[in-house]
């Protein structure tokens, strides 16, 4: 079939760039050393999570129990949520333990006590990595030596838990200026995990892990010493924001919006047929902010996207592009493709993907896990 024939919007994935994409992470962590456990969050797709194993990686990472349990029914049987996730789904986590080897993270005292005590009662033990604030100030304990190392010691005393080491994120990555800011968060990252990790030692804690988890930083992290695995999502499509923090190039880019042009009313105005529902409100981070909510290519196969049409507003099923030139020959019916700026919540506003060589389309892939989000 070739994609003209589909309807629009649709997501289309470019297998050529998904697989160099696969492959190109996967070497870079093996050189290093290290395990690729790659965050699903992206995709959403057992079958696309399985190209990456099949490549690999030693197992994936789940931001929601729902998530896990789609993995968990699709056969995969190490799994690992870099998230909070609170006792009050005990249930549901032992279920979900009895059909995978399951980690957990934990960066409070009172909820780690909790799960100890769930476990416990269980006659279960849990792996658990205590979670770093390392410099984005979501989640995460302060890593401070002080209370770190006491709150580690304490996590690693608590029955039905087995600790097994440090894990952080990263975010603030996506927010630098330059490619030494970049490196410069990569390298205090990993620095910052080592002196907890030795002071820990120092005190008694065995600590066998340290993992990290950033598309954007991946790369430099994988060539520091003493990281074992990396936990990137991002990288398997990347988009417009990895392309401004510099992380990815144009022709990386795996996922894209084919969209058509449904309305004209004015020569420095035109609308497409995707809005907040397929390319969301997000807008573009990276070193030099990209403006709009998606970069516009001004038809099917253009390599370049024309930076003259800007996505200024999203209705719901609207996508408005203020023509910047004055003019744009572009006309309704005519199809354009646009690069979003951020791919991991497009994945989790459509139902299948379309994956294509050129102009055809290879197969549907559906998006199991879409939806997951408790």
């Amino acid at each position: 079939m070739h994609i003209t024939e589909l309807p629009t919007p649709q997501v289309l994935i470019d297998r050529g760039r998904l697989t160099a994409n696969i492959a190109r992470m996967q070497a870079a962590a093996t050189q290093g050393g290290m395990a690729l456990r790659p965050h699903t969050k992206t995709h959403k797709s057992p079958r696309i999570a399985r190209w990456q194993l099949d490549a690999g990686a030693s197992g994936i990472a789940c931001a929601k129990i729902g998530e896990a349990e789609v993995f968990a029914d699709a056969g995969f049987t190490d799994i690992r949520l870099p998230y909070p996730i609170n006792p009050s789904n005990a249930q549901r986590l032992l279920a979900l333990l009895e059909r995978v080897h399951l980690s957990i993270v934990v960066d409070h005292a009172a909820v780690a006590a909790e799960w100890s005590e769930v476990m416990t009662a269980a006659g279960k033990r849990l792996d658990a990595l205590v979670k770093v604030d390392v410099g984005y100030h979501r989640c995460g304990i302060d890593p401070g030596v002080a209370f770190a190392v006491p709150f580690l010691t304490q996590v690693a005393a608590l029955p039905g838990l087995r600790f097994r080491g440090l894990l952080s994120h990263a975010g603030q990555s996506y927010d630098v200026t330059s490619a030494d800011q970049l490196t410069a968060v990569a390298k205090g990252e990993a620095e910052l995990l080592r002196t907890l990790a030795t002071e820990a030692r120092r005190a008694g804690v065995a600590v066998d892990e340290i993992s990290v988890g950033s598309t954007a930083t991946a790369t430099l992290s994988a060539a520091e010493p003493d990281i074992t695995e990396l936990r990137p999502g991002n990288y398997v499509y990347y988009d417009r924001s990895q392309v401004a923090i510099g992380s990815a190039s144009l022709d990386d880019c795996a996922l894209s919006v084919m969209a058509t042009v449904v309305s004209k009313p004015a020569s420095d105005r035109i609308v497409l047929d995707c809005g907040s529902k397929t390319l969301t409100s997000d807008t573009g981070r990276g070193m030099v902010r990209p403006k709009g909510y998606g970069a516009v290519f001004p038809s099917l196969d253009a390599v370049k996207p024309d930076d003259s049409l800007i996505i200024n507003r999203l209705s719901e099923e609207h996508g408005v592009v203020e023509v910047q030139a004055g003019v744009t020959p572009v006309e309704p019916g005519d199809r354009v493709r646009v690069l979003p700026n951020h791919s991991c919540v497009v994945s989790n506003l459509v139902d299948q993907v379309c994956l294509v060589e050129g102009d055809e389309v290879v197969e549907q892939i559906p998006i199991e896990a879409r939806g997951k989000i408790t």
